[in-house]
C-alpha cells in the first residue's frame, strides 16, 4: 500500500521518524537509529528507503557524512517557543595532548546530550554537529583547554590549517589537532609552542569531524 505522494508504508514511518527526531534533538539521526528504533532488518534496507525518498524529492543525503540528511526548508524543525539551546550528542572523550584509544564509534548510540545556546549556532547549522570532551592541553593556544567541549561537523575531508578530530588507523587511536598535508606525509600540529607535532601518512589518516564551535568549561 501506498500513501496518496506515492510513498510505501515504511517510507513514510521513516520520513516520520526523521521529522520527529529532528524536532526533538534538533540534527538528523544516523541511518543506525532508523534501523533501531525502527526494527528494520538492516542499515542497507534503511539505506535502500533513504534513497527511494531522496528521489521523490522528501529528502536530500550527504552519503560520506554521518547524519547527512537534510529536508527541504518547509520541513526543518523550528525551534519551540522559549527554548533557547539545542542539544548536540556527546561521543566521548578526545585528547588535545596525545593519541587515545578512541571512545566511541561516531555514528551510532545513545549518548549524553550537551546543549549549544542559539547565539553560538543556529539549529539548522547543527544537524551534523557532535560534540568531545577535550583532555589535555595542546590546543591550548587556540583557546581549547582540558575539560572543554568542542563541536565537530561530521566530514571526511579538511583544508590545511583546519583543526580535526582524527583517527590515526594503524595506533587505532584518536587525537585533536591542525592538519597539513605535505605530499607523502600528514603533519598533526598541536596548538602549543612546548609539544612536537605527530607526522604520519595519508593512509594512516581519517578525518571524523571538524571543529566549528567551543563550549568553555569554567570549572
Amino acid at each position: 500500500m501506498r500513501t496518496a505522494d506515492g510513498l510505501s508504508q515504511r517510507q513514510e514511518r521513516i520520513l516520520s521518524y526523521i521529522h520527529e527526531f529532528m524536532q526533538k534533538h534538533g540534527y538528523p539521526p544516523a541511518i543506525r537509529d532508523i534501523q533501531t528504533d525502527l526494527k528494520i532488518s538492516s542499515t542497507s534496507v534503511v539505506a535502500y528507503n533513504l534513497k527511494a525518498l531522496q528521489e521523490k524529492g522528501k529528502l536530500n543525503r550527504e552519503g560520506k557524512v554521518s547524519r547527512g540528511i537534510t529536508l527541504p526548508p518547509s520541513s526543518i524543525p523550528v525551534q519551540p517557543a522559549g527554548r533557547s539551546a539545542f542539544a548536540v550528542p556527546l561521543l566521548g572523550v578526545i585528547t588535545a595532548g596525545g593519541p587515545l584509544p578512541d571512545p566511541e564509534d561516531t555514528s551510532t548510540g545513545d549518548h549524553e546530550m550537551v546543549e549549544v545556546p542559539t547565539d553560538l549556532a543556529p539549529a539548522e547549522r547543527l544537524k551534523d554537529v557532535y560534540a568531545l570532551r577535550v583532555r589535555g592541553h595542546s590546543m591550548i593556544d587556540a583557546l581549547i583547554d582540558d575539560n572543554d567541549i568542542v563541536l565537530l561537523r561530521f566530514q571526511e575531508t579538511a583544508d590545511n590549517g583546519q583543526m580535526v578530530a582524527v583517527r590515526l588507523v594503524d595506533e587505532n587511536a584518536v587525537t585533536l589537532k591542525k592538519l597539513y598535508h605535505e605530499g607523502q606525509r600528514i603533519r598533526l600540529q598541536p596548538a602549543n609552542t612546548t609539544m612536537e607535532p605527530i607526522y604520519t601518512t595519508p593512509e594512516n589518516v581519517r578525518v571524523q569531524g571538524r571543529v566549528v564551535g567551543v563550549l568553555r568549561s569554567l570549572v
